[in-house]
């Protein structure tokens, strides 16, 4: 099962959830990708997925345009932006969803106040990401072994 998580700078939500998604199953093929992607990976992202066991340091931003041809099971959106401004798909996708989450790179404050804002969202791709696959894609998986 291929899924993309698909936001704008693909520094943030989208690689929390592709390292996630990735650490609940091995069977899934999942990658993320951007409208307009950043340079690197937000730092604090990598750090509050390290909290968690989650290891997502060896990521990069993507651009979505090599996936947009391909076949897809999901499509997820995790910003407004991106899901207003979602490319259309040449190959077939299977179902497209948003998951909406405020961007955590917004945050400003101190350093445990910003610190704070990305742990909550983790905290929230973690509750979301993980009801999805226990709803719906772990039932698909299963199904098909």
């Amino acid at each position: 099962m291929k899924v993309l998580v698909l936001c704008t700078g693909n520094s943030c939500r989208s690689q929390m959830a592709e390292g996630l998604l990735k650490s609940l199953d091995h069977r899934l093929e999942v990658h993320s990708a951007g409208t307009h992607p950043s340079a690197q990976v937000n730092p604090t992202a990598i750090r509050v997925m390290q909290e968690v066991g989650v290891d997502i340091s060896g990521g990069y931003p993507k651009h979505v345009d090599p996936f947009l041809d391909q076949p897809i099971d999901y499509v997820i959106t995790v910003c407004g932006d991106a899901e207003q401004n979602c490319p259309v798909f040449g190959g077939q996708v299977g179902k497209r969803m948003h998951i909406g989450f405020p961007d955590p790179a917004n945050a400003s404050g101190t350093d445990e106040q910003i610190l704070g804002v990305f742990q909550a969202c983790r905290d929230g791709i973690k509750t979301r990401f993980s009801e999805l696959y226990e709803q719906e894609l772990r039932p698909k998986l299963d199904a098909k072994t």
